[in-house]
């Protein structure tokens, strides 16, 4: 069966077209998927509650340098960026103003979220074409198979032939779809998780810099 199915991948095969667009879409998807998988969970992503304990434990002594010193350190962590805007703000003036810090807090999560949500929309998208293209090439299989039954002399084997493209378009299509949408539906909770873990902690951070007023 592998033979075969490595088979309708050449141009000599009814077919083939659908097969080499479904393997251009896969790629693109697996390349997404890595890209988006690494800055998500790997790049972006922080123990937002282990953080966040410290953070608040600094500025309730009122070491300012020492909380942005450890979102610093953080690198490119979404929360932390955050967070760094916040007490940035609040460092560099002399009395706290909440729409001030409130203001920055807003303009960073507005920086950050489109980096978070870049490009993953694709991966569903990818995982419909790639669908619809294996549909495509069933429908073209089925064509070929009743065009085989209809003509005079029509054998076995062309119409095998037709139902064979068939099938391993579909096949291939959904070996594409199918992780393309897992991957699409996992890095877009993660995504909002990031971002719901960003509004959570912000607005404590601001109830704490400024009393609650």
């Amino acid at each position: 069966m592998a033979s075969q199915f490595f088979h309708t991948f050449s141009t000599d095969v009814s077919g083939w077209q659908m097969m080499w667009m479904i393997l251009c879409f896969g790629l693109i998807a697996l390349a997404i998927m890595i890209e988006r998988g690494l800055f998500v969970y790997v790049k972006s992503n922080i123990n937002a509650n282990l953080f966040m304990a410290e953070i608040r434990k600094l500025v309730s002594a009122g070491d300012f340098k020492k909380a942005i010193a450890l979102c610093k350190a953080a690198g490119e962590k979404a929360l932390p960026k955050v967070v760094l805007a916040a007490l940035a703000e609040a460092d560099r003036r002399e009395f706290i103003d909440y729409r001030a810090i409130q203001n920055a807090v807003d303009e960073a999560t507005l920086e950050l979220i489109p980096k978070l949500s870049k490009r993953t929309g694709y991966l569903a998208v990818l995982g419909n074409v790639a669908t619809l293209t294996g549909l495509l090439g069933t429908i073209y299989g089925l064509i070929l198979s009743f065009q085989a039954a209809g003509a005079a002399g029509g054998g076995a084997e062309a119409l095998a032939q037709g139902i064979a493209i068939a099938m391993f378009t579909t096949m291939w299509g959904l070996v594409v779809a199918i992780p393309a949408i897992i991957a699409y539906t996992l890095i877009n909770t993660k995504t909002n998780d990031i971002i719901d873990d960003i509004d959570e902690h912000s607005v404590k951070l601001i109830h704490l810099l400024t009393g609650g007023k």
